[in-house]
């Protein structure tokens, strides 16, 4: 085989390969040898994407944004605990970086004491976390500070473990 031969074998194969791998229909093409070739019309590819939606933390049930959005009281008390300094930084955080979202700060107390006493006490346990958010940036439109007293509580006992779940301030983030 001459020189020549495997230059246009080689020009041919390339040929080839290049129209297999267009993603545009080709027509009839002459190779160097003067002969016919004829490549299939490519088909276009499946429309996939292999993009992952993106999900807001405060939507994502794996995220701490979302797991983690109450902070827990003592008896009587409206002073934010040292150990929910990072729960209230990362929270504080994230709104300041999402200034058209809104959540409520749902302040709760739990069932000893009167009605209007837990609603005040609810309302300043609401208000200290609001205050501590803004800290971080969040802006006052993004925040509203409710109290439900003890009205909603998330343990059902009547003793001090229960008691404890209920003294808090939940983040409430809208659904969608």
């Amino acid at each position: 085989m001459s020189l020549t031969q495997i230059t246009r074998i080689t020009t041919a194969s390339v040929a080839l390969m290049l129209a297999a791998c267009s993603s545009t229909k080709l027509a009839e093409t002459g190779d160097v040898t003067g002969k016919a070739v004829v490549a299939a019309p490519a088909s276009p590819a499946p429309a996939q994407s292999s993009v992952a939606p993106v999900v807001a933390d405060h939507l994502n049930p794996n995220s701490l944004i979302s797991k983690e959005r109450s902070v827990y009281f003592d008896f009587d008390q409206f002073v934010i605990k040292a150990n929910d300094g990072p729960l209230i930084e990362r929270q504080g955080k994230y709104l300041a970086s999402k200034p058209s979202l809104t959540i409520r700060v749902e302040g709760n107390a739990d069932e000893r004491g009167g009605r209007e006493y837990n609603l005040a006490l609810g309302q300043k346990r609401a208000d200290a976390v609001v205050r501590a958010l803004k800290v971080y940036g969040v802006g006052d439109k993004q925040l509203e500070a409710v109290s439900f007293g003890s009205e909603k509580p998330f343990a059902q006992g009547h003793d001090e473990s229960a008691w404890a779940q209920n003294r808090r301030v939940d983040l409430a983030y809208p659904n969608k």
